[in-house]
């Protein structure tokens, strides 16, 4: 998906308060990142359709795309690794995983919008441009889910 390797030697050009504002911020994307995976493999194992399961757990791999991608950003801006947590907590119906993802999604498509506005680093600039892109995506899939599945419900 990414044709090159990039060093990150432009990341000096930033001034050091917006390199350590920089740093927080893939670290809260990493620990976001790290989050969605624990809930939508347990959106996944609630889905009551295959087609659904699927789908979830094909979202749930382009997160785990980001959070390596994010990581490996991370260490080669930091030299250490992140120290990784859940932030948020899933829930435990379908239905409301499904408002609470695509919720989650919807939102962290800005957040990483500002990401890639605020760096000067092309590298991080696209793959956090990239990372939106699929973000946004996936909200419109969880809002798909849970509209048909609320609809269920009535």
């Amino acid at each position: 998906m990414y044709p090159y390797l990039y060093k990150y030697a432009n990341l000096n050009r930033q001034s050091n308060i917006s390199s350590d504002k920089l740093i927080r911020d893939i670290e809260k994307a990493i620990n976001g990142q790290y989050s969605a995976i624990q809930c939508y493999a347990k959106l996944a194992k609630m889905a009551p359709t295959d087609r659904e399961r699927v789908q979830i757990l094909e979202i749930r791999n382009d997160e785990i795309k980001h959070y390596q991608r994010f990581t490996q950003i991370y260490v080669n801006l930091t030299g250490m690794q992140p120290d990784v947590k859940v932030i948020e907590e899933c829930p435990n119906t379908y239905v409301e995983g499904l408002e609470y993802a695509l919720k989650d999604e919807q939102e962290t498509v800005d957040f990483y919008l500002d990401i890639s506005d605020e760096t000067n680093d092309p590298y991080i600039k696209e793959v956090f441009r990239r990372a939106a892109a699929d973000e946004q995506n996936h909200a419109v899939w969880f809002l798909y889910y849970f509209i048909k599945n609320k609809r269920a419900e009535l």
